[in-house]
């Protein structure tokens, strides 16, 4: 089976460790600064404790500082780097080229490099790009199909250039570092990690002769992507690493959908980190936060929005087939739980107390017969997640032999005690029954035992002496294991043609080190970033479609996008590339 990487996000150090437990074989976080969720920073002495722990299982931690930076800022940035790599951090996330000119330079570490989505890598000629410039990692825009991620695998793999994808999570509407919406609106730029989510907000669709199509729905919010039933295409495909979006999410959400993927990437691959899973709950991810789920692109072009609402719709429940003054009645019976939260699409309400199909909940504003019901709260689940002994441990063999006790873990890490000795029991038997029971002892630590061999006489030894020498033996056998933990280098980098010749803004270019590193790859820089002052005449351009939406795709009519502030945005599609762009108001 090949090894494939499930990577988690952890929005801080508490989640990290729950996604360790719950299975991960790496993490990716921010730091204290130019991350893409700037909402959620960490300190260097939180993920120190991360990579300390992590590292136990051979789990990996990827740091982001993936948005473009200042001149000021990027130097700052190298710093923190440093700092990084020297707590031992694994990888780091970039989007601005200036940290690729500066490692070229020898001016930060030989960390391993991983091209962020944000660098809009939808194209097989991007990817090639960063593989021969000398990436370790190329994170694939989400929208790709089946057949050009394997396309993308398999040039990228003669490059030894690995290949990562997003398996789980929200969607970005428009493709990830071309998105301006926000930093027109507001001036918060989602390239510089304060995204405003435009695209959860309202709009109204109209035509050029002032005709509504739609009124004040959710025009730009999509669902939320589930890839798990082409996990096994995506892994014949070649794809290195299956990414779960959600930096912003909580412990909860976290362990249930990593715990899932886990499951499921199992049947078909191997982890490329350490350890075995011990839950004490059944993941699943439809009781999670989830705003109903698409595979997207995948698989062709289906429909992948939710008009109605941004917010989480849950897991279906059935249909209201009766009302009555205060209860409601579905049309099967559905165990639920107090305080559970149900949803109607565009309202939602708790549930106080049932009685078989009836519900009794803490308002019946809006409720009527026919509606479909959701819960996005799931009390019980959600309380035995928050309550879960979830843990993670490392399969370790002890065996006895010729008065020495070795330990070896199931990555061949090894220590020994010296020679065990003592008086000759009176009862062999039991003595060699004590040590077993003893060895198989391991209590809260990092290890359970999977077999205990003994070879030859026995000396007599107090059981305590034996849980002594145990304690000991696995201490040493965790400093072995983390010892012998190798760290990734990067290699070599170098200057190779970009594939596009000139420049503008939609390059994200926001300091003079970028800029000196795409006119070293040939190109010629007309504009510097939106974010610099270059005005964006293309606000956000997007495989999600409102003609094909509303089957008008052979419309001659010219549509536009009003938000609630009465702005009124062109829409125009590129309907060979199947691409909507919304343009500034502006031009």
């Amino acid at each position: 089976m090949r090894k494939v990487e499930l990577l988690s996000p952890a929005k801080d150090k508490q989640t990290a460790f729950s996604a360790i437990n719950a299975g991960c074989d790496a993490l990716y976080i921010g730091a204290s600064n130019f991350g893409a969720r700037k909402k959620v920073p960490n300190s260097l002495a939180d993920i120190k404790e991360i990579v300390d722990y992590a590292h136990k299982f051979y789990v990996k931690v990827h740091v982001t500082i993936n948005t473009i930076l200042t001149d000021f800022e990027i130097k700052e940035a190298c710093k923190l780097i440093k700092d990084l790599y020297d707590i031992g951090v694994d990888a780091i996330i970039v989007q601005d080229m200036g940290i690729f000119k500066f490692a070229m330079e020898g001016k930060i570490p030989p960390i391993p490099l991983h091209a962020s989505t944000q660098c809009d890598n939808r194209t097989l000629e991007k990817a090639l790009f960063f593989a021969n410039l000398g990436a370790t990692r190329v994170i694939l825009a989400r929208e790709l199909s089946l057949e050009k991620i394997k396309e993308i695998c398999e040039n990228l793999s003669a490059k030894n250039t690995e290949v990562e994808t997003f398996i789980h999570g929200a969607l970005c509407v428009s493709y990830s570092g071309q998105c301006y919406l926000s930093h027109h609106i507001g001036g918060r730029s989602a390239n510089r990690g304060e995204c405003a989510q435009a695209c959860r907000k309202k709009y109204t669709l109209i035509d050029n002769e002032g005709n509504i199509i739609a009124k004040d729905k959710y025009l730009l919010s999509l669902k939320d992507f589930n890839a798990s039933k082409y996990l096994k295409t995506l892994i014949d495909a070649g794809v290195k690493s299956f990414k779960v979006e959600g930096r912003l999410k909580d412990e909860n959400y976290v362990k249930n959908v990593i715990a899932f993927y886990r499951k499921e990437i199992d049947k078909f691959a191997s982890k490329t980190s350490s350890g075995t899973v011990f839950s004490d709950f059944e993941p699943d991810v439809k009781k999670s936060f989830n705003r109903g789920f698409t595979d997207y692109f995948l698989d062709g072009r289906k429909h992948c929005y939710n008009f109605e609402t941004p917010k989480s719709l849950g897991e279906y429940l059935g249909k209201i087939k009766k009302v009555g003054k205060d209860y409601f009645e579905l049309d099967k019976k559905i165990p639920l739980n107090p305080q559970d939260g149900l949803f109607f699409k565009t309202f939602g309400c708790l549930v106080n107390r049932f009685e078989g199909n009836k519900i009794y909940p803490n308002k019946m504003d809006g409720i009527v017969a026919g509606l479909d019901v959701f819960r996005n709260f799931d009390a019980k689940f959600e309380k035995q997640l928050a309550n879960s002994n979830i843990k993670r441990r490392i399969g370790v063999s002890f065996e006895f032999k010729d008065g020495i006790l070795t330990v070896v873990d199931e990555d061949g890490n090894s220590v020994t005690t010296g020679v065990l000795q003592g008086e000759v029991p009176n009862n062999p038997d039991k003595m060699r029954e004590n040590l077993v029971n003893s060895l198989n002892k391991t209590g809260e630590s990092d290890f359970y035992v999977k077999n205990v061999t003994v070879q030859g006489d026995l000396p007599f030894l107090p059981i305590s002496k034996i849980n002594e020498v145990r304690r000991n033996l696995l201490d040493k056998l965790m400093k072995e294991r983390l010892k012998n933990y190798k760290r990734e280098v990067q290699r070599p980098l170098k200057y190779v043609d970009f594939p596009t010749k000139n420049l503008d803004y939609r390059a994200n270019i926001h300091n003079n080190e970028a800029k000196l590193f795409y006119e070293n790859c040939g190109c010629k820089v007309c504009q510097m970033s939106a974010e610099s002052g270059a005005v964006a005449d293309e606000l956000m351009r997007t495989k999600h479609c409102l003609k094909f939406a509303f089957n008008m795709c052979k419309s001659p009519k010219k549509l536009f996008l009003v938000d609630e502030k009465g702005e009124k945005f062109p829409l125009e599609f590129d309907c060979k590339n199947c691409e909507m762009v919304i343009k500034n108001s502006n031009f």
